[in-house]
């Protein structure tokens, strides 16, 4: 996962639910998971890849529902296939650039929604719906409607693959990708000049960001398996 280093005074909070599982925040939100990469390392589509007999990208979906998102979409990707295990598809509108076009797609989708977006990578097998709570729940209501961005640490980096985006940043992830920035981290970091405020949430469940990125990253008997 992307971790970025450049820290400008974030507000750091603790995760509210004590460890236990999460059933859902209470607050609206919506969701999306990035299906569009090319699972280079990984040698086949990471999206639909099986584990526990699930595809990953269903398992992330699901936790996602589960923590309360009212809609949750795929971007990118195999559209047939993904279509096929049941999830809604929305065309990366930057295919081949990176996740940041993914997160700027997902957030130009649910716009008219007018609520925060949690956006995951698709690769998260143990995505953790109490994980996805408490991100939620890190975003501080603002009457301002400020720009915001909850991102989960996880021994000490940036989760930029799990986090909530407010509407209002949106525009200026938008703004970032425009000017040649592919990485979502330093358009992050770009864009404190322009108002984002980066909120560092602490105490989640570390299983919930442990990603696939290649085949020794499976459990043993998938490995060498044709799923």
């Amino acid at each position: 996962m992307d971790g970025g280093n450049g820290r400008r005074d974030p507000l750091t909070v603790d995760a509210p639910f004590g460890g236990l599982p999460g059933s859902g925040t209470g607050r609206p939100f919506v969701g999306a998971v990035l299906t569009g990469g090319a699972s280079r390392r990984m040698g086949r589509d990471k999206a639909l890849l099986e584990v526990d007999g699930r595809a990953m990208a269903v398992t992330v979906t699901r936790a996602l529902l589960a923590a309360g998102a009212s809609e949750v979409v795929a971007v990118g990707g195999d559209a047939e296939g993904l279509s096929a295990v049941g999830l809604a598809v929305v065309s990366d509108r930057y295919p081949g650039e990176g996740p940041l076009g993914g997160i700027v797609t997902a957030l130009g989708h649910f716009a008219p929604r007018d609520m925060p977006v949690v956006v995951l990578a698709c690769d998260l097998p143990a995505a953790s719906a109490a994980n996805v709570s408490a991100t939620v729940s890190a975003v501080p209501a603002s009457p301002e409607r400020a720009p915001v961005v909850a991102v989960p640490l996880e021994a000490d980096r940036r989760q930029w693959m799990h986090a909530c985006w407010t509407p209002e940043a949106g525009v200026l992830m938008s703004a970032a990708f425009s000017a040649g920035e592919r990485a979502a981290w330093r358009a992050a970091e770009a864009s404190i000049a322009s108002g984002l405020r980066i909120v560092e949430v602490r105490g989640l469940l570390s299983a919930g960001f442990r990603d696939v990125d290649q085949p020794d990253d499976l459990p043993g008997d998938l490995r060498a398996g044709d799923r």
